[in-house]
């Protein structure tokens, strides 16, 4: 499994403080089966993280990784403040890359209200070669009130990352309500831990993708489209939904997204 959400570099932002703290996040990563690991520091008004500062971190962390036998690879990346993308030139955002991709950013949407501006934002990021991976929206009130929002940007190319602790309810119930709408409509493209610290909240991928209880649409999730971001290659389409809390939702053979389920589940 690749996880491309992670605060794993230390001493940068609300992640891991010092690199003890990163080796005991990757020590944990390791044994619940994630092979890769995007650092993905925040840059944002209270942790405005350059990219000097990333790439120093994930070196740092790779070299004492290899030195203690921690069979686990950092990849860099960054998750992004939309109110800041209007800040930062096409050569500041390509080093940021998720995963190392230079083509794709992971954007942090904030979790209260939806900016006016949000479409026009992501669709400059389009115009100057990036394809915008939204973290969390399923955390943001507007998306849970009206999913609509998030299936227009969909429409328009973006692709989604949930929580893994949102599926299984360790956002609150409106967070879980969320995630199981967009999994249904075919509104989201990658699950990821979005983890701060070993043994914290979303360390771990498993419970969600048990909760999925088709572990086609798990490996998608959390393998296939993680992949071809960071390979640089084509997403590749959704694989047909089995029954389960999920196939029951789409109907026996599932589908991938055609129109946006704008109800929440029950």
């Amino acid at each position: 499994m690749i996880d491309l959400h992670s605060h794993v570099l230390p001493g940068l932002d609300d992640g891991a403080d010092e690199i003890e703290g990163s080796v005991d996040m990757a020590l944990e990563a390791a044994a619940l089966g994630i092979t890769a690991l995007a650092a993905t520091p925040h840059v944002r008004d209270d942790y405005p993280t350059t990219v000097d500062q990333m790439r120093d971190a994930v070196a740092l962390v790779r070299k004492v990784l290899l030195e203690r036998r921690i069979d686990l690879e950092i990849l860099p990346g960054a998750e992004i403040s939309f109110d800041r993308l209007h800040l930062l030139d096409t050569e500041d955002l390509r080093p940021f890359g998720l995963g190392g991709s230079p083509n794709y950013v992971l954007v942090e949407l904030p979790f209260f209200g939806w900016p006016l501006n949000t479409a026009e934002e992501l669709r400059r990021l389009r115009e100057r070669g990036f394809t915008a991976v939204l973290a969390h929206p399923e955390r943001n009130s507007s998306v849970q009130d009206s999913p609509q929002h998030l299936a227009e940007l969909v429409q328009a190319g973006a692709l989604v990352q949930l929580t893994a602790a949102s599926i299984t309810g360790g956002f609150g119930a409106a967070a879980a309500r969320s995630s199981k709408t967009l999994l249904s409509a075919g509104l989201a493209h990658l699950i990821a831990t979005d983890t701060h610290r070993a043994k914290g909240r979303g360390t771990s991928l498993a419970p969600a993708l048990e909760s999925l209880r088709d572990p086609a649409l798990a490996r998608w999730l959390t393998t296939d489209v993680p992949a071809a971001i960071v390979e640089g290659s084509k997403i590749p389409p959704r694989p047909a939904t089995r029954p389960g809390w999920l196939g029951k939702r789409l109907g026996r053979g599932g589908a991938a997204y055609r129109t946006p389920i704008l109800r929440k589940p029950t």
